[in-house]
């Protein structure tokens, strides 16, 4: 599919890496794991936040549950905004082409990740230290959470779609935004497995932060026991598990062949055996008694760690062959450039042939041949070539000689089975209108 002539193959940009391709990958991986940690920390404790604010309106435990947790939720969103600098120049270094190619068919949606960012941080500040002050208006001070939480559910899907369609060059043609974009391979599996990856991780988290010794537990909380909070974050650890677990097995399923190889399933088998094997271990820790409940911790704990290393690993994999065929279309479409580039550079620019004009033509004399020398290429009389024939151009711009010439001057694309035309803004406006006279006045 890559070699359709649709594809569009841009000319790279001729400069060299910063760094050795290993390192910058490596670099890739690393950082990322480190940013989406904190990610899924920052998203999936706002849900959490959200729920348990919900049920604390009758259970004021679980009120002071969700103070607990809040509090936490901008120290891990400004650890993920720093964090997230290095991946983002890593792979906007590695796929430069395709990176910004993919940003700017999102258009309006990219934009908006600045200011969605920066309303939503906002949002969970206000949250958090409105707390007391608004004990006694707490619709709304869970409404200040719930829009927090959706655009939280929001930026990721933009990010996910940006990196989803970076990977289907032979998709740019078709996308018209960011809307359309989603409707591509793979999109929503894969967002909707983040978002139990995003809960998974924060029910682990829940358990750890309630378990440490330095935390004063029993200042904080009246009813609760360390153990029954430490049951609510395996309960949540347990239910986000189970959903990464079916929609992994749908993004698997769902995988456009284009970049799959043994190793991608291989790597993304061994993942998924790794979430099912935490899955068993949370589901045996929360049948088993009170202190029993640290058993199998730092085992789910590895087991999470490393599935999000081969889960970013087989990833990477994955993006490399999806865009290996079109890379190599791109680096001989870039060395051909260049060569050619060279040689005009090398070589005086021969003078421009003087105008072949047939008198016996007329007034239409000078026309058809401007015509012959910088259209004929392209259109024909009755036959279409790369552009429609001379005779349906006049169908069209009979009665409009004005707009003929605009068109020529600064067309746009009306046929997508066309290739589009170049503008001629460098044709002067006396030869422009010659040039009209001779398409209008065909038979």
């Amino acid at each position: 599919m890559l070699l359709q002539i649709n594809t569009p193959v841009p000319k790279d940009i001729p400069l060299d890496l910063p760094l050795p391709e290993w390192l910058l990958v490596t670099l890739l991986i690393v950082s990322f794991l480190l940013h989406i940690i904190f990610i899924n920390l920052m998203v999936g404790g706002s849900i959490v936040v959200l729920w348990a604010q919900v049920k604390g309106l009758k259970d004021k435990q679980y009120d002071m549950f969700a103070y607990e947790i809040a509090k936490t939720i901008t120290v891990n969103k400004s650890i993920a905004v720093v964090l997230g600098v290095a991946p983002l120049l890593s792979i906007n270094t590695l796929y430069t082409v395709y990176f910004y190619s993919a940003n700017a068919l999102t258009g309006f949606a990219w934009i908006m990740i600045i200011p969605s960012v920066t309303i939503a941080f906002l949002l969970t500040y206000l949250h958090k230290y409105s707390w007391g002050a608004m004990k006694n208006h707490k619709a709304l001070h869970i409404g200040i959470i719930a829009l927090s939480v959706l655009i939280f559910l929001f930026i990721p899907l933009i990010f996910l779609t940006n990196v989803n369609l970076m990977m289907f060059p032979e998709k740019w043609g078709t996308v018209k935004g960011f809307l359309s974009s989603l409707v591509l391979p793979n999109v929503f599996p894969r967002y909707f497995e983040f978002l139990g990856a995003c809960v998974s991780v924060t029910g682990v988290f829940i358990v750890w932060y309630n378990g440490r010794k330095n935390y004063p537990f029993e200042e904080i909380y009246n009813n609760f026991t360390r153990a029954q909070i430490k049951r609510v974050g395996y309960h949540i650890a347990l239910v986000g598990l189970a959903g990464q677990v079916v929609f992994g097995a749908i993004v698997l399923m769902t995988l456009p062949a284009k970049g799959v190889s043994f190793e991608v399933i291989e790597i993304m088998g061994v993942a998924g055996g790794l979430l099912v094997l935490a899955l068993w271990w949370i589901w045996q820790t929360v049948k088993d008694t009170d202190e029993h409940l640290n058993r199998h911790f730092w085992k789910i704990t590895i087991a999470i760690f490393v599935f999000m290393i081969c889960y970013g690993g087989s990833r990477q994999m994955y993006r490399h062959n999806a865009l290996d065929k079109h890379q190599q279309m791109m680096a001989a479409h870039t060395a051909s450039f260049q060569a050619l580039s060279k040689e005009a550079r090398e070589n005086d620019v021969e003078e421009e042939a003087e105008l072949e004009i047939d008198e016996s033509l007329g007034d239409l004399a000078k026309g058809t041949a401007l015509f012959q020398a910088s259209c004929s290429g392209c259109h024909q009389l009755d036959q279409q070539l790369v552009g429609p024939p001379i005779r349906e151009m006049k169908q069209i711009y009979e009665k409009d000689e004005t707009g003929l010439i605009a068109w020529i001057k600064a067309p746009g694309r009306k046929r997508m089975e066309l290739m589009q035309m170049p503008g001629f803004p460098q044709i002067p406006d006396e030869d422009l209108k010659e040039i009209a006279k001779y398409i209008l006045s065909v038979e």
